[in-house]
């Protein structure tokens, strides 16, 4: 009885919190034409403003699931909640697009704390049998903040302004927190006493910052060179890595577990090439459909509804069914969507982008939880913590990869000018060619996906 009390209580606490990011996130792309217009923001400013948050949250998450196994996942997770609430409040009385842009990233940090900690917490408490449910419910709530955020996020920046997002966020973080001490008693920490590898954190850091602001800048030699420096400086990460008694990235996880290998890589290209599509699609809809930013969320809101309601569902089917297989149709069903969106125009029925974004909601459903489930399912208790944040990591390297793509494609047919009427041909031009490359990378992904082996027999490189 006392298990299953600390069961409910740990969903209780990873739930909620996980719906705080994905509303965010969501509710502000909608938001951003609106920004924009109120600081003078360019497309690339206006990147900005989700790029850097990404690359924060990118750059946080190993460091603090490896901090999670030492210091404990309850401690982080509340650090990461304390963080959260303070940006928010920072984010919602900035005066210019720079200082959204700087307080942003410091909601990055809490959110890797927050991402970094809650699958670990759940796999602490939750037998691989039941593992693959709890682990859906997880992520349904995730997409249950993808499904609000857009029609939420559109009403209180058109009744309330944009800042009403940010005031909108600290009190479920707040109440986040409460259950977080109230109803959870228990720590895990079954790396206590180890050294936390300060050395891996900084090459890791810096290459992540290199190669982010390298792609931007591309195809300049200042964008090449920083590229090939930011390679560089992994390479050295990976030696030192290997060499470290206790290393920030276990990386025999990466060469000794073919599921950990394939169902990682199977996420980094499944992100880099979906995550952009809000982003995209709400600015062309409020520019080129000229919806409102209330109409817009209405649309963007089909997509993640679907990924609510199927999510539990798929991460139950993973229990019973081969991960693998289940996450493989889920891609499948997103490189569909994607490759009918390579088509869009100013002309391209409302029915038709609204069938195509219910299309790959069911793929993300599909694809999500049974991938996540198969991570955490192929690594001892040890490591969850590592392994949790490197689901997390899969994840915002490969969004932050995605951004990067619609960045570069700004950069090559709009530059930096403002996105209006008279530029709104070049904005489709820029949507399309990313489409053709998310795409391609989403077909690749299949393979992957399918490469992962059976979870149910250990398999070894």
């Amino acid at each position: 009885m006392e298990q299953e009390r600390l069961k409910r209580a740990a969903l209780l606490v990873a739930t909620s919190a996980a719906f705080l990011t994905p509303f965010m996130g969501s509710a502000l792309n909608v938001a951003l034409p609106t920004i924009g217009r109120q600081f003078g923001a360019d497309a690339i400013h206006l990147n900005w403003i989700v790029s850097f948050y990404i690359l924060a949250t990118a750059i946080m998450l190993l460091p603090a699931g490896r901090l999670a196994d030492i210091l404990g996942r309850k401690r982080i997770f509340a650090t990461g909640l304390i963080l959260f609430i303070l940006s928010s409040v920072f984010c919602a009385l900035v005066p210019d697009v720079f200082w959204l842009v700087g307080f942003r990233v410091l909601q990055g940090f809490g959110s890797a704390m927050i991402f970094g900690t809650g699958l670990a917490i759940i796999s602490s408490v939750y037998p691989p049998g039941e593992r693959g449910k709890a682990l859906g419910i997880n992520v349904s709530a995730v997409y249950i903040g993808l499904s609000v955020g857009p029609l939420g996020g559109g009403l209180l920046t058109q009744y309330f302004g944009w800042r009403s997002i940010f005031w909108f966020t600290v009190p479920i973080a707040a109440t986040s927190l409460f259950f977080l001490f109230r109803f959870l008693k228990s720590e895990w920490a079954e790396a206590r006493g180890e050294k936390f590898d300060w050395k891996g954190a900084i090459f890791y850091a810096m290459a992540l910052v290199l190669i982010m602001y390298g792609f931007s800048q591309l195809p300049g030699k200042r964008g090449i060179l920083f590229l090939i420096s930011g390679l560089a400086i992994s390479a050295v990460f990976i030696y030192t890595e290997q060499k470290t008694a206790f290393p920030l990235a276990e990386l025999t996880l990466f060469t000794r577990n073919r599921t950990f290998l394939f169902s990682s890589l199977a996420a980094l290209i499944n992100y880099s090439a979906t995550f952009a599509v809000g982003f995209l699609m709400s600015l062309y809809l409020q520019y080129v459909k000229d919806l409102d930013p209330r109409e817009a969320g209405l649309v963007m809101g089909s997509q993640p509804v679907i990924q609510a309601l199927l999510s539990p569902f798929s991460g139950r089917l993973s229990d019973k069914v081969e991960p693998g297989v289940v996450a493989s149709s889920g891609m499948a069903m997103s490189a569909l969507g994607l490759i009918v969106l390579c088509f869009i125009d100013s002309g391209t029925p409302m029915v038709l982008i609204i069938a195509v974004l219910i299309t790959m909601g069911g793929g993300f459903a599909l694809f999500s939880s049974p991938n996540t489930n198969a991570i955490m399912s192929s690594v001892e208790r040890k490591y969850y913590g590592i392994a949790s944040g490197t689901v997390g990591t899969m994840r915002m390297i490969g969004q932050m990869l995605s951004m990067a793509t619609a960045l570069l494609m700004f950069t090559f047919f709009i530059g930096h000018a403002e996105i209006t009427s008279q530029t709104s041909d070049r904005l489709i031009i820029s949507i399309k060619y990313s489409f053709v490359i998310f795409s391609a990378l989403c077909v690749m992904g299949i393979f992957f996906s399918l490469g992962r082996g059976k979870l149910r027999r250990e398999e070894i490189l």
